[in-house]
């Protein structure tokens, strides 16, 4: 008798204790996405940011500020992100990369105080009910998106991307 209660006793305080990894899994997978989204940023000459391989597509500042912008706006809308602080610094290419750096850290610090039963919470979104989950999904799709873009625009430049940052 005594060791099935120590066997109940110890499940319950293992289910009690147990973490569930998914905020931490995507804080760890979203701090490497940072880290690359700014070597890529920085592997480009500033002289280069206006570059834009076809006239339809955006330059590659214009990807970076589309990225930025979106991480600012889903932040903002789904997850009480507050302003994010903007860089003033007076070269283009480096207050670009700490404006990005500024938008990852806002998502991570709300991230990081979500609590797990939190990411089901459905809310609405224009393609319908979405959980809190998915949208922490579409921040990261999003970015690896336009990073994927912004891969192709080094390379057609002949700047060898840095190696890839992942888990």
């Amino acid at each position: 008798m005594k060791n099935i209660l120590f066997i109940l006793i110890s499940l319950l305080t293992f289910s009690m204790t147990a973490q569930d990894p998914t905020i931490s899994t995507f804080l760890e997978k979203w701090e490497n996405s940072k880290t690359y989204l700014i070597q890529i940023a920085e592997a480009m000459p500033e002289s280069k940011y206006g570059y834009k391989p076809t006239e339809r597509q955006m330059s590659f500042e214009a990807q970076m500020l589309h990225i930025m912008k979106n991480i600012n706006w889903l932040g903002a809308n789904y997850f009480d992100v507050k302003d994010v602080q903007a860089s003033i610094l007076e070269n283009q290419k480096e207050r670009i990369k700490q404006n990005i750096e500024n938008s990852f850290s806002e998502i991570a610090y709300v991230v990081k105080h979500l609590e797990t039963k939190e990411l089901v919470v459905k809310i609405d979104f224009f393609t319908g009910k979405k959980t809190k989950l998915q949208m922490l999904n579409l921040l990261q799709d999003h970015v690896t998106h336009h990073r994927g873009q912004l891969i192709v625009y080094l390379n057609l430049n002949e700047i060898e991307p840095p190696s890839y940052v992942g888990w």
